[in-house]
């Protein structure tokens, strides 16, 4: 679905909010360190961060700041035990497109996670109509004409990233990074497999096959 890198040097709290990221379709990578965090985000790309200020090395808004300097625009979730309208106010000002005061709720998380997703795309809801197709990122379904489909994890994110990047086409390895977790190493003709029984499940034409360049769902005409 979305690949999302989470940063956070409280290793319950991330292993926390990384299993609840990844049960609700997220790819996700992770990192404890700010320095490391800064190179991540400044080297790869990632649909959104979730970021925690108080951070070894660099602190969290150092690498917020660095990152925007730098132009890299993905939308940034800010997590802080710091609770002071001051400290608030620099967040945004660094940069940050919504801020998350420790201790919080996962389900709020998710739901801000949503919502940055959906601004960053200019979406005004969590349904993303390309036709007859219909993804629904709250429920996590995928449906063809209202029926929905049963669909696996890979499929899903597959599914999911090319609708949020409708009208786009999307260059195979960033899409296999997005769709495929870091540590793995799929065959070179799995993408195409892939894509090839999805399309089988879907029963319709949505994804669209560019040679030499990726592949699209095209967008509103």
């Amino acid at each position: 679905m979305t690949r999302v890198l989470l940063v956070e040097d409280d290793a319950a709290i991330l292993r926390d909010i990384r299993t609840v990221l990844e049960a609700n379709g997220y790819l996700v990578e992770t990192t404890a360190d700010g320095e490391e965090a800064w190179f991540k985000g400044d080297t790869e790309e990632y649909a959104a961060v979730v970021l925690d200020l108080g951070l070894p090395r660099l602190d969290g808004l150092a690498v917020l700041k660095r990152w925007r300097q730098n132009r890299r625009t993905m939308p940034v979730i800010v997590l802080t035990a710091r609770g002071t309208w001051p400290e608030r106010v620099e967040g945004i000002d660094a940069g940050a497109d919504d801020y998350l005061g420790k201790p919080f709720q996962m389900e709020e998380l998710l739901a801000r996670l949503r919502s940055v997703l959906r601004r960053h795309a200019g979406q005004a809801t969590s349904l993303i109509e390309c036709g007859s197709v219909t993804l629904d990122e709250r429920q996590m379904r995928v449906s063809v004409k209202g029926a929905p489909l049963a669909l696996s994890a890979l499929e899903y994110r597959l599914v999911s990233f090319l609708m949020r990047n409708r009208g786009r086409v999307v260059p195979q390895h960033e899409l296999m990074e997005h769709v495929y977790a870091h540590d793995t190493e799929p065959d070179s003709n799995a993408l195409e497999v892939l894509i090839g029984r999805v399309r089988r499940k879907l029963g319709v034409d949505l994804i669209e096959t560019r040679r030499g360049f990726g592949y699209i769902v095209p967008g509103p005409t």
